[in-house]
């Protein structure tokens, strides 16, 4: 990752989810993000990506622990 903040489009094609999936995790706080400029333009930390990554990562070994999946 090259800068310190992803847009909402870098994040999307990182996790490939859609672009509606990346705003509502933001929009949810699932994933913390800023709003930055004149006109508001959403902005993820690249540190707090790869923290939901682990988050993620974590989750699913405890539902695979757990008989879940």
């Amino acid at each position: 990752m090259a800068g310190r903040f992803l847009s909402l489009a870098e994040v999307q094609e990182m996790l490939s989810i859609s672009a509606a999936q990346a705003y509502s995790l933001v929009r949810s706080g699932e994933l913390p993000a800023i709003q930055v400029g004149p006109k508001k333009v959403w902005r993820v930390e690249a540190v707090k990506l790869e923290e939901y990554i682990e988050q993620q990562y974590t989750r699913t070994r405890e539902r695979i622990a757990s008989g879940e999946m």
